[in-house]
């Protein structure tokens, strides 16, 4: 049973992330950069400066700048990160890492663009919170006659939520690390839903669906105040670690570097498959980088629409910076330690890729490499988790008029979905993930190219006062 819907979900996922939509990302990042001369580059220090200086006249809003960066990293500094990246490159090959950090630079000015008009076209609503993103500037900015295209984004949104993101990879990706490292030889079993798990798994499941349904109760401000705190001080923490390996690896680095660009083109593939090579590296890369960053998502514009901010540029730059921390620095930090301890192809499979590159490359004995590791891991699914109910609650919002006991239900619905994720095959998981991704990506990348003269103008009026 479960090898039959394993094939019909990776037939679909083949048809959704096939050639046309990995054109449309890549194609909008780059008409973007142009079209805004390069701002991820040239404005990269001023994002910075920005970032840990929030406004003082802002006249609406929840959040600080740094608390919605923080939010929207907590969505995507996840299992993608650790998971993700070892996934992309088992299946595609080291090259899949190319096309990710790829899509993450010309992804980089998606990012800006869809945050600085959630801003603009944000709006109150009649309980007095703050709600925006993509549904809104779909249809305030491209106008009534596209609201059909707004709510398509927002159903794809509940079910990146439900289905994708937000529960069953993260829960998956905690509960398998805490079992490799626990009880790796399965030696403590139960049977559930005809197949059998570990304790730890069980056990893991139940204690991180608790936590999640104290926090998710609590609603943006209780998700912003634990993403402020998690995020930076677990980012700083696996950071660490990988530059630790890639330093004692130093003389390995450019050799990595070669492999990745040689199968990022297909260079090493047999007579006639080097295309084939190529557009599986691109398709993993591309699709996981996505799945780690969410630039083109339209996810992040729902968080940054919460920023006492009156300025949608400024925070546009602040949100770009997302895709620089999350996809360019630590994705790249972790697929180059994957290359180097050549972990990728020895037959492992999801996290245990990324945990015996640790448990390789650290000066430390195996066991406290791997607890770092799912130390790591566990913190990132969980803010990733919590980041995700959010923005699925806030395209409920939009879909049924703010019903907040529409709303209340699906928090349950969802702590259930976090509550079952572990149960979830790996392949089925993540293949369910990009698939809806790739649905959501696409309302907002229409959204993205029909009003880029705004984005455009918003940024020359900007600039202009300096």
């Amino acid at each position: 049973m479960f090898g039959t819907i394993n094939t019909i979900l990776t037939k679909i996922d083949d048809l959704v992330w096939g050639v046309p939509l990995i054109v449309m990302i890549l194609a909008t990042g780059i008409f973007l950069t142009i079209r805004l001369k390069g701002i991820q580059v040239r404005k990269l220090i001023l994002a910075f400066k920005y970032m840990f200086s929030n406004e003082t006249d802002g006249e609406h809003g929840e959040i600080s700048s740094f608390g919605a960066l923080c939010t929207a990293l907590s969505a995507t500094i996840g299992t993608g990160n650790i998971v993700g990246v070892a996934t992309a490159i088992v299946a595609g090959g080291p090259g899949a890492l190319f096309w990710m950090i790829v899509a993450a630079t010309v992804g980089t000015a998606t990012k800006y663009s869809e945050c600085l008009l959630a801003i603009k076209y944000r709006t109150v609503a009649d309980d007095g919170h703050i709600v925006g993103g993509p549904f809104y500037y779909i249809e305030k900015g491209m106008g009534e006659n596209w609201k059909w295209l707004a709510k398509i984004f927002a159903v794809f949104g509940v079910l990146v939520g439900l289905l994708g993101i937000g529960t069953f990879s993260q829960i998956n990706g905690i509960t398998s690390a805490v079992n490799n490292f626990f009880d790796a030889n399965n030696a403590w079993t139960v049977q559930l839903f005809g197949r059998e798990y570990s304790w730890t798994v069980v056990i893991a499941g139940i204690i991180l669906t608790i936590f999640v349904a104290f926090v998710i109760i609590g609603g943006l401000r209780r998700i912003s105040a634990v993403a402020q705190v998690v995020v930076p001080f677990m980012a700083a923490a696996y950071i660490m670690a990988a530059v630790v390996i890639l330093i004692l690896n130093y003389k390995a680095i450019p050799g990595a570097v070669v492999e990745i660009i040689q199968s990022a083109f297909g260079i090493r593939a047999v007579a006639g498959g080097a295309l084939g090579a190529m557009m599986l590296a691109m398709q993993k890369g591309i699709a996981r980088g996505i799945f780690s960053n969410e630039a083109g998502i339209g996810s992040a514009p729902i968080a940054a629409a919460a920023v006492q901010t009156t300025e949608p540029v400024r925070q546009g730059l602040v949100s770009m910076l997302g895709t620089v921390i999350d996809t360019i620095i630590i994705c790249t930090m972790t697929g180059l330690s994957i290359v180097i301890t050549g972990s990728w192809d020895k037959g492992l499979e999801g996290v245990a890729v990324t945990t015996r590159a640790f448990q390789v490359g650290l000066p430390f004995p195996g066991r406290v490499s791997a607890f770092i590791l799912m130390l790591c891991l566990v913190f990132f699914a969980f803010t990733t988790i919590l980041g995700w109910d959010y923005y699925s609650e806030r395209c409920l919002d939009y879909l049924t008029g703010n019903n907040k006991k529409v709303v209340r239900t699906y928090r349950w619905i969802y702590i259930a979905c976090v509550f079952i994720g572990p149960y979830m095959t790996v392949s089925a998981v993540w293949t369910i993930a990009d698939i809806v991704n790739g649905l959501m990506a696409i309302p907002n990348l229409i959204a993205l190219l029909a009003l880029n003269g705004v984005v455009v103008a918003e940024t020359k009026k900007y600039f202009q006062k300096f």
